[in-house]
């Protein structure tokens, strides 16, 4: 039989400082339950979930790109992000969304930059009027590379406004609106008691309309009531659904006033920058994937709501007279110059936009063909 190891002595222990060392580590590891030779193990964070509203009834077309947008989010975060999206009126009211979302009430909202007129008459530059004859994927091409990102987000700023904005979706031309009589010369419209929003009130008074700038799920009822006389909303899906055609059976195609408007996403700056890199990246290639398929999507949808309701709901669509759209671009010019004598942010919005534009609407209108001259080819009556 060998021989036992023989115990250290307290002598021996209290003269080895390394010796100390040692038997005190071991001591602390027992007693936190660690295991040596074994990493900590960390809890990692639950999964993030926000609370969207946007600014539209649940069954707008509308709505419905907003739940593509947070789709798309919650399929490529797989479970680290979720995004739910309630409708208008969920939690606050339409045009009360930027203030909530800033607030916190809210984590994040849909919308368009136009219903927020009201704090600074410049964001509404995003969405109402010619925009120099740029279409609405070329005022997204300025806001994200020809200086307009920076402009929003300056004006946010100095309203305080802790938000965190994505434009995208270029929507197509807007219709002049709805009405009980064809539009056939600028006379027709004063007096009108009309509903539209954003700088587009500015140019519906100045043609002598009075404005009512109500969101889109009361547009319909006020017309029914004789609340109002005729209104705009934006496109042949979302007038369909909203129910135009039951209280209207006249609708004026084109138009300035809302030419090249386009959606907003919102979060709440707070939030949104407790967000890792990667869930960052995967909202900002999100908005890029809604944006494309929300123009394929609208040009299947509108085309066959524009049909329906010509053909089986009665609707009678008219071309609005060339001297109607002359006239909202004469209005235009007093716009920009009276909004840019009192608010310099305008002006320098403004500015911006007709800098890009000089360059980028020439070039389109040189380069792109006359897709009319095509379709009339293959399709217009003999």
């Amino acid at each position: 039989m060998s021989a036992k190891t023989p115990k250290p002595t307290r002598a021996a222990t209290e003269g080895n400082p390394s010796r100390r060392k040692f038997l005190g580590a071991a001591a602390a590891a027992t007693a936190t339950g660690a295991t040596l030779g074994f990493p900590m193990i960390v809890k990692a964070e639950g999964p993030i979930k926000l609370r969207f509203q946007s600014t539209w009834p649940a069954k707008d077309i509308f709505h419905e790109y907003a739940l593509d947008f947070a789709q798309r989010v919650n399929n490529m975060a797989a479970g680290k992000l979720t995004i739910e999206v309630l409708p208008a009126g969920s939690v606050v009211k339409a045009f009360d969304l930027l203030d909530a979302v800033s607030k916190g009430t809210l984590d994040g909202g849909h919308g368009v930059v136009a219903y927020w007129y009201g704090k600074n008459s410049a964001v509404a530059l995003w969405g109402s009027g010619p925009a120099f004859g740029m279409d609405p994927n070329m005022v997204l091409a300025w806001h994200y590379y020809g200086g307009g990102k920076q402009l929003l987000e300056e004006i946010y700023g100095n309203l305080n406004l802790d938000v965190v904005s994505f434009l995208y979706g270029p929507m197509p031309t807007q219709p002049l609106g709805w009405y009980k009589q064809p539009i056939t010369k600028v006379e027709d419209l004063n007096g009108l008691k009309f509903r539209t929003v954003g700088l587009a009130v500015d140019i519906f008074k100045d043609m002598g309309v009075a404005v009512n700038p109500l969101p889109g799920g009361e547009i319909v009822p006020a017309l029914d009531r004789g609340l109002i006389d005729a209104a705009e909303f934006n496109n042949a899906s979302s007038d369909r659904l909203l129910g135009f055609p039951d209280v209207a059976k006249i609708c004026m195609l084109q138009s300035f006033h809302q030419c090249s408007e386009q959606f907003e996403i919102i979060f709440n700056k707070t939030k949104y920058t407790t967000l890792s890199p990667e869930l960052k990246a995967i909202i900002a290639y999100a908005v890029e994937s809604a944006s494309a398929n929300m123009s394929w999507k609208a040009i299947d949808r509108y085309s066959k709501d524009y049909l329906g309701m010509s053909q089986e709901q009665g609707v009678k669509f008219y071309k609005t007279p060339d001297a109607v759209l002359k006239k909202q671009l004469e209005v235009w010019d007093r716009v920009l110059a009276a909004k840019s004598a009192e608010n310099p942010a305008f002006k320098k919005v403004v500015d911006s936009m007709r800098v890009f534009a000089a360059r980028a609407a020439r070039w389109q209108n040189d380069t792109s063909v006359d897709y009319k001259m095509a379709y009339n080819h293959f399709f217009a009556k003999a």
